[in-house]
C-alpha cells in the first residue's frame, strides 16, 4: 500500500513536469548560428514545429520590429518552399556602409510548394540579417503559422518580465555584446548546417541538417525532467519510510521492558 503511494506520487510529479515543459517544444522560436553581436551580421534560424496531427504547416510569416529596423535580410533557399521579402519605408533614413537607407525589411513570407511541414516534423528557415541594432539586448519578432486546414496560429505575444510565459509567445533573438568585427562570424561563414544539407542533397521539406543540435536540446531537457521526477520520488519514499520506523521500534521497546522486570525480580 505504501509503495503504491510512492508510485502515485512519482507518476503525478512526472505528469506535471511533462505538462509544464511540453509547450516549450512546440513554440516557433529563433536561434542564431553562433553569436548575434550588436552592430554586426548574423545567420538566424526560425524553427517551426508542426503541432497538429491532421494538418501540415504550409506558410510562415515573420514580421520585423520597425523600432529596430534591419536594412539587410536575405533568406537562404529552403527546398520545397518559396520565400518573399517585403520592404517598408523608414520614418528616419539609416546610414549603412556610407549609404543612406530609406527602407527596411518588414516581413519575410515562406510558402510551401509541396507538402510543407508534415505532422511529427519541424523545419528551419535561415536568414542572414544585419546590421543588428546596438541600442537593445534583444529583437522580438512576430510569427504567423498557417496550416493546410486553414488554421492560423499567431506567435506574437511578448514575454512580460516577472510573469508566466504567454500561450503564444513571440520568437525572441538575444543579442550579445558588440564585437570588433561588425560583419559577425556567423554570417560571414559560407557553410552553415543548411548549406551542408543542400550540398550533400540530403535536404527535404523537414529539417535534418541540425539534428545533432536539436537532439542535444531534447536530451538536456529530458535529463532535467528525469532529475526532477527522481528527486520527488526520493523525498516521497523518505517520508513514508520515516513513518514506518517508530512502528518498527515498538516491539524492541516492549522486549526491553520485559527483560528489565525479569532482572529486578
Amino acid at each position: 500500500m505504501k509503495m503504491s503511494r510512492v508510485s502515485l506520487v512519482g507518476a503525478t510529479a512526472a505528469t506535471a513536469v511533462l505538462l509544464l515543459s511540453a509547450p516549450a517544444f512546440a513554440h516557433v522560436s529563433v536561434q542564431p548560428d553562433g553569436p548575434a553581436a550588436k552592430g554586426g551580421y548574423a545567420t538566424i534560424n526560425f524553427k517551426v514545429p508542426n503541432e497538429r496531427d491532421d494538418a501540415s504547416t504550409t506558410k510562415l510569416e515573420v514580421s520585423f520590429d520597425g523600432d529596430h529596423p534591419l536594412a539587410s535580410v536575405m533568406p537562404q533557399p529552403v527546398p520545397g518552399w518559396k520565400a518573399v521579402v517585403t520592404k517598408s519605408a523608414l520614418d528616419k533614413p539609416l546610414e549603412l556602409h556610407g549609404k543612406k537607407i530609406t527602407e527596411y525589411i518588414s516581413k519575410v513570407t515562406w510558402t510551401a510548394d509541396g507538402k510543407g511541414v508534415e505532422p511529427g516534423y519541424f523545419q528551419r528557415f535561415p536568414l542572414s540579417v544585419g546590421q543588428l541594432p546596438e541600442d537593445t539586448d534583444q529583437l522580438v519578432f512576430k510569427a504567423v503559422q498557417t496550416y493546410s486546414n486553414k488554421e492560423v496560429v499567431r506567435w506574437i505575444e511578448p514575454q512580460q518580465e516577472g510573469q508566466a510565459e504567454p500561450e503564444n509567445p513571440a520568437p525572441v533573438l538575444q543579442l550579445t555584446a558588440a564585437s570588433d568585427d561588425h560583419h559577425g562570424g556567423a554570417a560571414a561563414s559560407p557553410t552553415t548546417a543548411a548549406d551542408k544539407d543542400a550540398k550533400t542533397g540530403s535536404g527535404d521539406t523537414t529539417e535534418t541538417a541540425s539534428a545533432s543540435a536539436d537532439s542535444s536540446d531534447t536530451t538536456a531537457r529530458a535529463l532535467g525532467i528525469a532529475g526532477i521526477v527522481i528527486g520527488v520520488l526520493g523525498v516521497a519514499y523518505g517520508v513514508l519510510a520515516g513513518r514506518r520506523r517508530p512502528a518498527a521500534a515498538e516491539p524492541g521497546a516492549g522486549s526491553g521492558s520485559g527483560s528489565g522486570s525479569g532482572s529486578a525480580s
